[in-house]
């Protein structure tokens, strides 16, 4: 059976561009989606597309900002109310544009943190929601996130746009003990350059010139590799790019070696294996505080 039939995912960023081609994707393979976004016209243009090609309900849309938990919990809310339960969360939604260079622009502390707010809060936010979801039915589950290419290096013309992808990769890679706590896989997504429409939401000449000049990555190449980050249960707080040339795993970080000795090597097994019994004994606490 594939293993897509049954399943239920929740996709922010749904209603355009990378978001709405997985869920475009995961739809075709015969799951459940709830789209969350912000852009309601699209969204619900993109779930009658779904519904009406498989001629039954498949698809829903809610208006969801991810900065706000009381949002994420109505988006994961209606994908239980409709379908039962989430068995995968893609947390795609993101900004770039004014403010994505952040280094030069005006002094506004609201205006400096919101493409923070949105494209690593609203991971941050969105995961743990999820993550929730997913532990209280104790089946597990996939969540993957779409971090960028320039959160893995760096991106002169948009700082603040590389440091918020940066933080998608090591919120991430910290969360791979979350299989070993409750069987989810929290893994994300570094596409390269590719042609949606935020690309054209740039504030600097030199920023569209980068865009247009580099090599570009297929929609195929990224929806296959949000696909594999769900379907290989090997990939736990993995980093995946999405390349013009296919899909590759980011090398897992090495320590320097004057950072680790054997005594420190010979405690590892133990520390683990205590943090991960407060992990599912503050995990537990959690769904019974969040009464869902």
């Amino acid at each position: 059976m594939d293993p897509f039939i049954s399943k239920v995912a929740v996709v922010t960023g749904g209603s355009r561009g990378i978001g709405y081609n997985v869920a475009k994707e995961l739809v075709a393979r015969g799951a459940r989606v709830v789209i969350g976004d912000i852009l309601d016209k699209q969204g619900e243009a993109a779930i009658k597309e779904f519904n009406d090609r498989a001629g039954k309900k498949v698809a829903a849309y809610i208006h969801t900002d991810v900065t706000k938990y009381k949002d994420l919990l109505a988006l994961f809310s209606l994908a239980e109310k409709i379908f039962g339960c989430v068995d995968i969360a893609v947390l795609n939604a993101g900004v770039t544009g004014m403010g994505a260079g952040g280094i030069f622009t005006p002094l506004d502390d609201e205006k400096d943190m919101s493409i923070h707010d949105i494209n690593m809060g609203g991971v941050i936010k969105g995961n743990k929601v999820a993550l929730l979801y997913m532990a209280k039915h104790g089946k597990g589950g996939a969540i993957v996130n779409t971090a960028s290419m320039a959160g893995v290096t760096p991106a002169n013309f948009i700082a603040a746009y590389a440091a918020s992808k940066h933080a998608v990769v090591g919120w991430t890679r910290s969360l791979g003990h979350l299989k070993h706590v409750c069987n989810v896989r929290v893994n994300a997504v570094c596409p390269a350059v590719c042609a949606t429409d935020i690309n054209n939401y740039v504030d600097h000449q030199s920023t569209s010139d980068f865009l247009n000049s580099s090599p570009k990555v297929s929609m195929e190449i990224v929806v296959q590799t949000f696909i594999r980050c769900i379907e290989d249960s090997r990939l736990s707080g993995d980093i995946l790019l999405a390349l013009p040339d296919g899909t590759h795993i980011q090398p897992k970080y090495n320590p320097p070696a004057s950072s680790v000795s054997k005594e420190f090597l010979d405690k590892l097994p133990q520390i683990r294996q205590d943090g991960n019994k407060f992990a599912k004994e503050a995990l537990a606490q959690a769904i019974k505080d969040s009464k869902l």
